[in-house]
């Protein structure tokens, strides 16, 4: 493997909340990650409007509904969690539920860039732009493998392609949003890619 690149999100993004052919995962919904802040309001009850901050666990408190599950889901998900544990105590709630800052959608990129670190996704980014926001491919950069890493709990999972068919208009990769947990840009991977077949060989 020779160009490689992994993205956490977040996020998420994108991550956040990537897809393999076209699009592999449907986009339209922003999935909340850890570090995002959400807008709760319940409404005619000042005492449920509130802003929460979604934990590294993923979770947020909130008054009568204890710990909910946030990353990971659309914020409609967790808007219908909402109300499902609060018309316990107050039936036929109307909650609303609204991303104020999604500081936890972070992408990285690392490797043979000229600027590698994190980008904050605020919206959809593909891989053509986090590669641009990186400040494109260092010099001796391999392009013609790249692979996005994503981990999901305990799951990491994979996916290459080649830049040089971006550009020659024979993929649709270029179309290719990055979500939440696509987590990492890695660019000139051989050394990973050893590592890999030495931790998974039968992959």
């Amino acid at each position: 493997m020779k160009l490689a690149a992994s993205i956490l999100s977040i996020v998420s993004i994108l991550c956040v909340g990537m897809p393999a052919g076209a699009r592999a995962e449907n986009t339209t919904d922003y999935l909340i990650n850890p570090g995002d802040t959400l807008i709760v309001i319940v409404w005619h009850e000042a005492d449920l409007s509130m802003q929460v901050l979604v934990r590294p666990d993923g979770k947020f408190s909130f008054p009568l509904a204890g710990d909910v599950q946030a990353s990971g889901l659309s914020i409609d998900a967790v808007r219908q969690e909402l109300k499902k544990r609060i018309d316990t105590y107050i039936p036929d709630a109307v909650v609303t539920v609204m991303a104020k800052e999604t500081t936890g959608n972070i992408a990285y990129v690392v490797g043979k860039v000229l600027r590698p670190g994190p980008i904050l996704m605020a919206q959809e980014v593909n891989v053509m732009q986090a590669l641009s926001f990186a400040g494109g491919t260092a010099q001796f950069a391999k392009l013609q493998d790249i692979l996005v890493l994503r981990r999901s709990g305990d799951t990491q999972t994979a996916i290459r392609f080649n830049y040089d068919d971006i550009l020659d208009g024979a993929q649709g990769l270029i179309f290719h949003f990055l979500q939440a947990f696509w987590y990492r840009f890695l660019v000139d991977a051989k050394l990973y890619e050893h590592r890999y077949r030495q931790q998974h060989p039968d992959a």
